[in-house]
C-alpha cells in the first residue's frame, strides 16, 4: 500500500556529492517519488554497518513513516538491545539499502546481461528513538510496512518486549535511487548476427493464499491479511 506523499515530496533526491550516483547516471532518477516507490515494493532491506572493525550488510525489515521527524522523513530499523551492529550505528554513518528485481534480461552476449531493478541507498547517521510514543509508533510502523493495518490487531506490546527492542531511526533526506527497465542493450553487430535469443523474464513477489496456524481455534483470516495477500497476488 503506497505511502501519502507528503508536501516535502519536492525536495530533490542525492542532495549531497556522497548520495549522488557516479556510474551508470542514465538510470539515476532524481524525483523523491521514485524513492517513495521503492521503499513500497521493498519488504526487507540492508543495513551497512561496521561492527567491531568489520563491514557487514545486514537484512532486516523496516519501517517508513514519510511525515517522520526527521529530515526528509524517517526509516526505522529495530533488533535486540544487545545486537552490536544497532548498538554501534549510532556513532557511525551508515546506509540502508533496498532492491527490487523486476526482470531478468538475457542478452545475445554474456557480458550484456542484466537485471531490470530498483534499487535506493539511504545515508547518514542513525539515532537511537528512545521517547516512548515514537518507540510505540515506530514499531507499529514496522509490522504495518509488512502487512498494511496489522498493528491495530495486535496486543501491545509488554515492558520486556519493549526494554529487549533497540529502535533506530535514520533520516531519508541523503538518498539515491536507479532503475533499468526495457531491453537487453545489445551491440549491433549480435543483433545483426541473429542465430541468439534475446528478451526479458519479468520477475515479481507473489502471495499465495494465507495458512492459519494450527493452534487458531475459530477464526477467519482478518481483511487486512486477505487485503495483503490479494496485493501480492
Amino acid at each position: 500500500m503506497p505511502h501519502p506523499v507528503p508536501a516535502s515530496s519536492s525536495t530533490p533526491l542525492s542532495p549531497t556529492e556522497r548520495s549522488t550516483p557516479r556510474r551508470e547516471k542514465e538510470r539515476a532518477q532524481t524525483d523523491r517519488r521514485a524513492l517513495y516507490d521503492v521503499l513500497d515494493a521493498s519488504l526487507v532491506c540492508h543495513l551497512a554497518v561496521v561492527v567491531d572493525g568489520v563491514p557487514l550488510a545486514l537484512p532486516t525489515v523496516f519501517g517508513v513513516d514519510l511525515a517522520g521527524p526527521d529530515p526528509g522523513g524517517t526509516i526505522y530499523l529495530h533488533g535486540s538491545v544487545a545486537s552490536r551492529s544497532l548498538l554501534q550505528a549510532p556513532d557511525q554513518e551508515v546506509s540502508v539499502t533496498m532492491t527490487v528485481l523486476d526482470g531478468i534480461v538475457l542478452a545475445r552476449s554474456g557480458f550484456m546481461h542484466s537485471m531490470n531493478y530498483r534499487s535506493a541507498v539511504v545515508v547518514g547517521r542513525p539515532r537511537v528513538v528512545g521517547e516512548e510514543r515514537e518507540r510505540s509508533h515506530a514499531l507499529d510502523v514496522l509490522v504495518d510496512h509488512v502487512t498494511p493495518g496489522r498493528s491495530a490487531a495486535l496486543r501491545r506490546p509488554t515492558r520486556k518486549e519493549l526494554a529487549a527492542t533497540t529502535v533506530l531511526a535514520l533520516p531519508l533526506e541523503e538518498a539515491s535511487v536507479k532503475r533499468r527497465t526495457g531491453d537487453p542493450q545489445d551491440e549491433d553487430f549480435d543483433v545483426e548476427a541473429g542465430g541468439v535469443w534475446a528478451g526479458v523474464v519479468p520477475l515479481r513477489i507473489r502471495a499465495a493464499d494465507p495458512v492459519t496456524s494450527a493452534d487458531v481455534v475459530d477464526l477467519p483470516v482478518p481483511e487486512h491479511v486477505l487485503r495483503r495477500a490479494a496485493e501480492l497476488a
